[in-house]
């Protein structure tokens, strides 16, 4: 199994700088990751150390509470697409979502997909903090709203991804929509687990540790 082509090879720290930033990237061309995952801010910067590579580029909108006002989200996830962003990891707006104001949430996430347009956009839903009630209803609101992805964490809240998120959420969205899962993910054999659980792509800061690790041997 090439664990590689499922890896958003991930830096998402307050601390990164463009040093950081081209190392990140240096990294995923090297292992041939499916992508790197960087803050908005860093986007231009990413996307030139990408420039004649295979790697997709995601930017974070809204990271890491999704707290931010709506419009504030939208014109981010505008900029970074202008920017040479080929995928989108917004996070959602949490305390709405359990206030149970259902069409705001769904509406916001609508409208950055209307934004970024053939754009790949993954919603983080942050498990950690939601009952399955809630998972279950943020699932269905981001198939609803025509995101392409539900993804599991910012991997800054009180844990990551875990194997029952992903069967939950599968469980909703079955194969309409596709799954991230980020948060927690060190080792090959944690990584093989989602895989075979149906996760369509791994968001992790451990990416060469998983790769380098041979399946074989676990």
């Amino acid at each position: 199994m090439d664990l590689n082509r499922f890896i958003d090879h991930t830096l998402l720290s307050a601390s990164a700088t463009s040093a950081d930033i081209k190392k990140l990237c240096e990294e995923a061309v090297t292992h041939n990751f499916y992508a790197v995952c960087v803050n908005s801010s860093y986007t231009e910067t990413a996307k030139a150390y990408l420039k004649g590579s295979q790697v997709k580029l995601a930017a974070t909108v809204g990271f890491p509470l999704g707290a931010a006002l709506a419009v504030s989200k939208i014109e981010e996830a505008r900029k970074a697409v202008l920017e040479g962003a080929d995928e989108i990891d917004m996070v959602i707006n949490i305390g709405f979502l359990k206030d149970g104001k259902k069409a705001e949430v769904e509406e916001e996430i609508t409208a950055i997909k209307n934004t970024i347009g053939n754009k790949v956009l993954k919603v983080i839903i942050e498990t950690c903090y939601l009952s399955e009630k809630e998972i279950r209803l943020a699932c269905e609101m981001a198939l609803k709203a025509g995101a392409d992805f539900v993804k599991t964490s910012t991997g800054f809240g009180s844990r990551g991804a875990s194997l029952e998120d992903i069967r939950i959420m599968r469980e909703v969205v079955g194969v309409r929509m596709k799954i991230k899962a980020s948060g927690g993910i060190r080792d090959a054999r944690t990584a093989m687990e989602y895989v075979e659980l149906g996760v369509d792509r791994i968001g992790t800061s451990s990416g060469i540790k998983i790769v380098s690790e041979n399946p074989e041997r676990l």
